[in-house]
């Protein structure tokens, strides 16, 4: 009965994952698996949510190692996850994905956006000069970044004055 399947759970960062993460486990076996080309790509998804929700500077740098993957899908929602995990360890790979024109637009797009939601202020000069990409969305998503990071500094400089 259809009523009666599971629903996907909301994360504790409010998204509802593609495939549910892995809940046992460990980092290196979980850095294994997204890496493996042979795993399906649904265990390497489950893979990538439990790192993200492992949250420790190690598990971001695991799913940094991700990027090599062939799959331009699991490259993105690795930059799509390092954005919720704003962990600014992962601001150098986020910032050679943006860099490479030979990324698909689709990663390139999700780095920059998880670049703004990382919140560290050090990538303003990367963002700006790929707001003029000859690809709109990324170019668009520079811009949408870089008014994220002045939304926020603009949140703390009120904060600041109360």
């Amino acid at each position: 009965m259809a009523g009666d399947a599971p629903r996907p759970q909301v994360s504790e960062y409010g998204s509802v994952d593609p495939a549910p993460p892995e809940v046992l486990g460990e980092v290196a076996t979980w850095s294994g698996t997204v890496s493996d080309e042979n795993q399906p790509m649904f265990q390497r998804m489950r893979a990538v949510f439990a790192l993200r929700n492992q949250s420790s500077d190690e598990a971001c740098l695991a799913l940094c190692r991700g990027f090599s993957s062939g799959s331009a899908l699991l490259r993105h929602e690795i930059a799509y996850v390092l954005g919720q995990m704003q962990n600014p360890a992962a601001l150098p790979t986020l910032i050679q994905r943006l860099e490479d024109e030979h990324e698909h637009v689709m990663v390139r797009h999700e780095a920059a956006e998880a670049m703004g939601a990382i919140g560290d202020r050090s990538v303003i000069p990367v963002l700006e000069r790929f707001s003029n990409d000859p690809l709109p969305e990324v170019a668009e998503s520079c811009v949408v970044a870089l008014d994220l990071l002045a939304w926020v500094q603009r949140a703390e400089f009120a904060d600041a004055e109360r």
